[in-house]
Parts: structure tokens; C-alpha cells; sequence
């Protein structure tokens, strides 16, 4: 018999891999599993793999709506740069309350205030401001590419375990067939 095949088991930023398993009888007893404790194992990693992919679905979603926001700041604090290059003042209309919009005459545009989060917010010369916005979008596009990644191998790992889960499960299948028909002939 041939042992079960795969490359060697890994991880990828904490994602266990799942190992294909193409010979059934070694998988069980090289695991020490009997069919049910087998398919109990596969069934609970299948949960955490979905409850991991929910994880960074979630984190996806906030990177791809931070990625437009950030954008928009970079805009605001180039459009603020070039008004200020020409020597114009800057109108701008802002919602005081919701509903109620009031109209600004920006003149002095040295530095911007950023939004930190957790109620922080820091002033920044305008030329800071862009570069830590520029370094932020990197960051965030970065991460969302190692995120799609992660998403990838996780959805490989899920097949995977969906293949093996219906390999052992057929397995066992034929074998009680196998066990029935041995009963009968004798």
C-alpha cells in the first residue's frame, strides 16, 4: 500500500494545509483513527477552515474600503498642495450637522489634519501628510494582496478536505459492502 501522498504538511501564516489522502486504509492507520474519529477530525478542521475564511473575508472587506478612503485623502491633500502652489484659496463646502452644510474659504493650507482612529487626530505639514497617506496605501494594498493569497490557500485547503472527507466516507462505504457480500457468500 502506498502511503497517503502529499507534500509535506505546512502552514501558511498559520493556516495548517491539509494533506490529500490517496490511500485510505494507510491514512487510518498511520493516524490511529478509525473511520469515524477520522471523519470527526476532517469535519472540525473543515469548521475552523470556514470559521478562518470568514475571519478574512471580514479583514478583506475593511482593507478594500480603506483603500478608496485613503485614496481620497491623497486627492484632498494634492488638491491642497496645488492650491496652494497657485497662490489660490480653497473653497470648500462641509456638513456641520447632518443636513446642514456651511461653506469655508481655505487661504492658509500649511498643514491638514489626519484622522488617526481611536479618537486621535495629528496635524501634519501637507507634505508629511502625503507621504504618510502614499506609505498607508502602499501598506494597505500589500496587505490585501498577501490577504487574497491567504484567501487562495485557504479555499485549496477547504477542497482538499471536502475531497478527503468524501474519500474516507466512500471508503468506508465499500468496505461495509465488502464486509456484506463476505457475509453472504459464506
Amino acid at each position: 500500500m502506498a502511503a497517503p501522498s502529499s507534500s509535506t504538511i505546512t502552514e501558511r501564516r498559520g493556516i495548517p494545509a491539509a494533506s490529500f489522502v490517496e490511500d485510505v486504509q494507510t491514512y487510518l492507520s498511520q493516524s490511529g483513527l478509525d473511520v469515524n474519529s477520522a471523519l470527526a477530525f476532517l469535519q472540525e478542521r473543515l469548521q475552523q477552515y470556514k470559521i478562518v475564511e470568514m475571519k478574512l473575508l471580514a479583514q478583506q472587506r475593511d482593507l478594500q474600503a480603506k483603500i478608496p478612503d485613503i485614496e481620497k485623502c491623497l486627492d484632498i491633500v494634492g488638491t491642497l498642495q496645488a492650491k496652494k502652489g497657485a497662490g489660490e484659496a480653497l473653497i470648500a463646502d462641509f456638513e456641520v450637522s447632518e443636513g446642514i452644510y456651511s461653506r469655508a474659504r481655505i487661504e492658509d493650507m500649511d498643514s491638514v489634519c489626519l484622522w488617526l482612529g481611536a479618537n486621535v487626530m495629528l496635524e501634519y505639514s501637507c507634505e508629511e501628510a502625503n507621504n504618510l497617506l502614499q506609505k498607508n496605501l502602499e501598506n494597505a494594498k500589500a496587505s490585501l494582496e498577501v490577504l487574497v493569497e491567504d484567501l487562495q490557500f485557504l479555499r485549496d485547503q477547504v477542497t482538499i478536505t471536502q475531497v478527503t472527507i468524501a474519500r474516507v466516507y466512500n471508503w468506508d462505504v465499500h468496505q461495509r459492502r465488502l464486509k456484506q457480500t463476505a457475509q453472504k457468500d459464506s
